[in-house]
C-alpha cells in the first residue's frame, strides 16, 4: 500500500512530466516534422496524464481513497501503460510499435478514471 504523501509525490511528478511531455510535443515534435496524426496522440497522452496527475493529488488527500490497496496503483498502473506506450509509439520504431501497440489499450482499461 502506498503512503499519501508517496501518491501526493507521484501525482506532483506526473503533473511535472505532463508539463514538460506536452511541451516537447508542441514545439519538439514538430520540429522533427512529425506527422499530425503522432502529435494529436502525443497530446492525448499529456492531457491523460496530465488529468491523472491531478486525480492523484486529489486520491492522496482523501481519508477513504488515500487508504485503498487498489485505487492509487490502479491510477498509477493505467496511466503508465497508457500515456508510457503512447509516447513510445510515436518516438519508437516499428518493432517497439508491435510490442506496445497492445499495451495503449490494456492501459486504458486498468484505470479505474477513464475519461
Amino acid at each position: 500500500m502506498l503512503s499519501p504523501a508517496s501518491i501526493w509525490k507521484v501525482g506532483a511528478g506526473y503533473g511535472f512530466l505532463a508539463v514538460g511531455l506536452g511541451a516537447f510535443g508542441a514545439h519538439g515534435l514538430q520540429a522533427r516534422d512529425m506527422p499530425a496524426k503522432s502529435i494529436k496522440n502525443w497530446e492525448t497522452a499529456s492531457q491523460y496524464l496530465l488529468v491523472h496527475s491531478v486525480v492523484l493529488l486529489g486520491v492522496s488527500l482523501h481519508p477513504r481513497y488515500s487508504r485503498s490497496r487498489y485505487t492509487a496503483p490502479l491510477l498509477i498502473a493505467g496511466v503508465t501503460a497508457f500515456s508510457g506506450s503512447i509516447y513510445g509509439l510515436v518516438l519508437g520504431s516499428d518493432r517497439l510499435r508491435k510490442i506496445l501497440g497492445p499495451v495503449t489499450p490494456i492501459g486504458g482499461k486498468s484505470s479505474p478514471c477513464r475519461l
